[in-house]
């Protein structure tokens, strides 16, 4: 393709769910717009593919849910408590898990959009469902949703890339694949474009506006190392390969302003011998996050984390930051018969490093690289320690915990005593970057003079300042929407305001633009 001398509206640099809300939002905006994605078509869709598509959103009770999830039954109606999750519960979440340093103004955004976003992806085609593997639990012959995240996309994070696509092209976005963006084209006046390897040659774009949506640097182990600190390079990489910060690179060369928490990063427990990055054949089956009924031990045969500190969604992303303070950069997962049932499916594939055994004694024994007596040791204090007088639910913070231990365990205590016992060799798997660049209420990247950049917005991982050392589980699906939407809108009519003749395409939008608090 030779895109040389020819002028488009917006640009939108990045293939995931942030980079096609934002090109399906500035094509409401009456923009032509061209999507360049780094990734070859087999591997389209930028983290985005490697989700299981869980998105956090407000909702007001069962009546969002049904109006979100067509195909729901009048019987799963009634034997559903999807509960509600209403703003100021977001905006707690938020503040807690981020030791309240999200951004405020950020932080609104998000938290205020997040209902109207998911009703806007599902009127571009995105359909949703509830995540009864992953966020309830049975009880009682009743499932009870938790956590804030009840719904999840069809078929996962490739189901809801394929939704995106489909209605990109729809709407007559123009997308180009194996189109790797090298810079930004700039003068004192902004951004006009960008210079981008298409097939075997470096080629000059010219654009009105300039949307940045290509994810953080977690896939760049010198990055990693460089802003993480020690030990990053040795992580897991769990989704695409390309997210190796050159989006950032650009956006900083030409004075962007870096923002947020550039140490910190979403990470989690991972098989301990997943590939090196995210393969969509397997990587759904290294996710380990059924921590919350185990105890876990490093390879000193000690406990280093209080696994039931809180519900899995509001621990998940950070706990793979102290697997890889562990000595060799791994952790064990143990578990008993009783809690079998309540691991999530990707415990029973082929893709993990697993043991089981009939007594406790054979079982340390067969945990490699671990201290069996020590270890031994772990689990008949833990087992002492179990508070008996409380009962056990998995669908709340129970209160059954431990008693007198160095480290804790405040919820879900279950004494490891029925067989067989099984345990899994995780280690520290990386998501998703923290760190990003400062931008207005429009989305537009703002300067280190504090100025916005013309022609220049960013959405998705490329946003700094909303997540500080953890997340609430699912809201980074909804953050890429919310912020890709309003960038998106926000590029369009940029462009339409500077529209080069008559009868351009940004001169005749075809919906009103979407306001946005």
């Amino acid at each position: 393709m030779n895109f040389d001398e020819k002028q488009h509206d917006v640009v939108v640099v990045g293939g995931g769910n942030a980079a096609l809300c934002a090109a399906i939002s500035a094509r409401e905006q009456g923009a032509s717009v061209l999507l360049l994605e780094r990734a070859p078509f087999a591997e389209r869709g930028g983290n985005t593919a490697y989700t299981d598509g869980k998105m956090r959103f407000a909702y007001d009770g069962v009546d969002d849910i049904i109006a979100l999830s067509g195909d729901l039954t009048e019987d799963e109606i009634a034997n559903t408590d999807f509960g509600a999750y209403p703003e100021s519960d977001f905006f707690d979440d938020m503040a807690r898990v981020t030791m309240h340093r999200t951004d405020p103004d950020l932080c609104e955004i998000l938290v205020r959009n997040s209902n109207a976003v998911m009703r806007w992806m599902n009127a571009n085609g995105v359909k949703f469902q509830p995540n009864y593997g992953r966020q309830a639990y049975k009880t009682n012959g009743r499932f009870k949703f938790w956590g804030g995240a009840p719904l999840a996309t069809y078929g996962g994070g490739p189901g809801l890339v394929e939704a995106l696509y489909k209605q990109a092209e729809k709407v007559g976005v123009q997308i180009c694949y194996d189109a790797w963006v090298k810079e930004l084209i700039h003068d004192v006046d902004g951004v006009h474009g960008v210079v981008a390897r298409i097939d075997g040659r470096m080629q000059r774009i010219a654009a009105s506006a300039v949307v940045l949506a290509c994810g953080g640097f977690e896939a760049n182990s010198e990055w990693r190392t460089r802003y993480l600190g020690k030990g990053w390079d040795l992580a897991k990489v769990r989704g695409t390969r390309f997210n190796t910060g050159d989006g950032l690179a650009m956006a900083l060369n030409i004075g962007a302003q870096p923002y947020g928490h550039w140490s910190g990063c979403h990470a989690v427990g991972w098989e301990r011998y997943a590939t090196d990055f995210g393969d969509l054949d397997v990587t759904p089956h290294f996710q380990r996050h059924s921590y919350t009924f185990s105890i876990m031990v490093n390879g000193e045969g000690r406990r280093f984390l209080d696994e039931g500190a809180d519900i899995r969604n509001f621990t998940y992303a950070k706990y793979g930051h102290l697997i890889l303070e562990q000595p060799g950069q791994f952790a064990w997962q143990i578990y008993d018969d009783k809690v079998a049932h309540l691991l999530l499916d990707e415990y029973r594939t082929k893709s993990v490093t697993k043991v089981k055994a009939d007594t406790l004694e054979e079982l340390v024994q067969k945990l490699d690289d671990v201290d069996p007596e020590q270890c031994l040791k772990t689990i008949h204090a833990f087992n002492a320690a179990v508070d008996e007088g409380v009962a056990f639910d998995p669908n709340i913070k129970d209160g059954k915990g431990t008693r007198g231990l160095p480290v804790p365990k405040s919820n879900w205590a279950l004494k490891i005593d029925k067989p067989p016992y099984q345990a899994f060799a995780i280690t520290c798997g990386v998501t998703f970057t923290f760190g990003g660049l400062k931008i207005t209420r429009e989305a537009q990247v703002v300067n280190t003079n504090h100025e916005p950049i013309a022609g220049l917005y960013a959405a998705g991982e490329m946003v700094g300042g909303i997540f500080y050392f953890n997340y609430p589980g699912a809201s980074g699906l909804t953050s890429g929407a919310v912020f890709g939407r309003l960038a998106g809108a926000s590029a369009g009519a940029h462009a339409r305001s500077h529209a080069s003749a008559p009868g351009s395409a940004a001169a005749s939008p075809t919906t009103a633009p979407q306001a946005l608090s």
